[in-house]
């Protein structure tokens, strides 16, 4: 297919973040975009105001009449339920279908490709390493898995000679893509409906390490998560044995993080670490490797830490006086809990945690129960919303009151609850907590504009 001859666009399902990315590319390049999706949320909401037209029904009278045409794409994510009525029609009807991954993969094969995959830090990595070359002047376009605090959107933009994309491990999704410069952040076992076994995972991510190719032909791997290649180059926080590594890590007044990074013939000394955590050093250190590698110069790589605003949903302080702070989060997985909870405490030594935490997906609670639980047990307070199914059904037995009969805290400190924002603020009134967190990668962000006027009316 050679997309450059599509005319028209459709997502099935394009308020989910990679799908949006990809709809704002086709949308700025001038094609008519349009999409499905089951919720109108805040990201759809920006979609529609940037000209992008959004149904919110499934049924299939509303499709657009060049639905039909060979002139149409319509690029859909494996979320989709099989017994979707817009999908069941699409498939019989429509002439050009793909996944996201696949558009990804036409949009890219014969351009530069960077691919950032992993299970954790990939989005952090992604949208850093972004910042840095489009603010260092290269002609680039990235997708990106969050938005971007500095270009408040997912997708950054000024040209197409590299193209910045996130490696999706999900439904093998990243197979997709044959880049030229590629990394993996982290090995972390998730996606347990795509990956039963942490083997089947390492043996995806070996399969992806091998599609790089010419010209540059590089993979950067994490020294910590002991998988190799003969093309790579390795990155570390305090391994001295890696390619590149950062260290001498001391945090200033106002929490304020800084650090040492080397090259194999350099240090750049006392950068500033826009996202505070050691697990985000690491992912700092990576989009640093990468940079140097493409020769971004290192004045220009420290001036766009200095100016870097971070991404939404990624430790993203939305209050914060004498009396409470109040931090929002996408952490999902108990690895990324345990990370968040871990560099509060090291920002915030002493001060009292209270957690609402929503689990994301049936699969990801059954099979890292115990786990979750453990990291959960960290918080001084602990409110526990329903799991949010996102593509999946219902599994029997499976609940949060399930997890939370497993989480060792004392009854006063931990309690379930809906995603209802009056019931929520009423727990939370009654909680002796100086920080307060949100957690979650399903639609808890709901809560985040309630939760601060709340804070502003309250404690000003």
């Amino acid at each position: 297919m050679n997309i450059n001859q599509i005319d028209f666009f459709y997502f099935l399902g394009i308020g989910g973040m990679g799908m949006s990315s990809l709809a704002r590319y086709f949308h700025y390049l001038g094609k008519t975009v349009s999409g499905y999706d089951r919720d109108k949320t805040l990201l759809t909401k920006k979609l529609e105001k940037e000209g992008i037209s959004i149904n919110y029904h499934d049924h299939t009278k509303i499709l657009p009449k060049w639905i039909h045409s060979r002139r149409c794409l319509i690029v859909y994510t494996p979320a989709i339920p099989e017994n979707h009525p817009q999908w069941i029609f699409i498939k019989k009807y429509g002439k050009n279908i793909k996944k996201r991954s696949q558009v990804l993969s036409l949009i890219t094969k014969d351009k530069i490709c960077i691919a950032i995959g992993g299970t954790h830090g990939k989005t952090t990595t992604c949208t850093l390493l972004a910042h840095i070359l489009y603010s260092s002047g290269k002609n680039i376009t990235a997708f990106l898995g969050g938005i971007s605090e500095n270009y408040q959107s997912n997708l950054i933009s000024n040209g197409t000679e590299i193209f910045l994309v996130e490696a999706d491990e999900f439904d093998r999704s990243f197979l997709s893509l044959s880049p030229n410069i590629a990394c993996i952040t982290s090995l972390d076992q998730d996606h347990i409906d795509t990956y039963p076994k942490r083997e089947s995972l390492i043996e995806a991510y070996v399969e992806f390490s091998n599609r790089i190719k010419n010209p540059y032909k590089k993979i950067f791997l994490c020294k910590e998560e002991f998988l190799s290649s003969q093309n790579a180059i390795y990155y570390s926080v305090e391994k001295k044995s890696a390619n590149y590594y950062s260290n001498h890590v001391y945090v200033k007044e106002n929490n304020k993080w800084y650090f040492d990074f080397h090259t194999s013939t350099e240090t750049w000394k006392s950068l500033p670490l826009p996202i505070p955590g050691i697990h985000n050093l690491k992912n700092v250190t990576a989009a640093l490797a990468i940079s140097d590698y493409l020769k971004i110069k290192n004045e220009d790589v420290r001036k766009a830490l200095f100016l870097f605003k971070g991404i939404k949903r990624r430790f993203s302080i939305h209050y914060q006086s004498i009396k409470k702070i109040y931090i929002d989060d996408y952490a999902h997985h108990p690895t990324e809990i345990n990370a968040l909870i871990t560099t509060v405490k090291k920002c915030f030594p002493g001060k009292k945690i209270l957690g609402i935490f929503q689990p994301h997906l049936f699969s990801r609670t059954k099979y890292f129960e115990i786990f979750f639980a453990k990291s959960l047990e960290k918080l001084d307070f602990l409110i526990l919303l329903d799991i949010y199914p996102a593509r999946e059904f219902p599994i029997n037995g499976i609940s949060s009151n399930r997890l939370l009969d497993k989480i060792q805290m004392s009854s006063e400190k931990k309690e379930g609850s809906s995603l209802n924002i009056n019931k929520v603020l009423e727990k939370i009134e009654k909680k002796n907590f100086d920080i307060l967190l949100t957690i979650g990668a399903g639609n808890i962000d709901i809560l985040i504009r309630p939760i601060k006027e709340w804070l502003d009316k309250r404690y000003g």
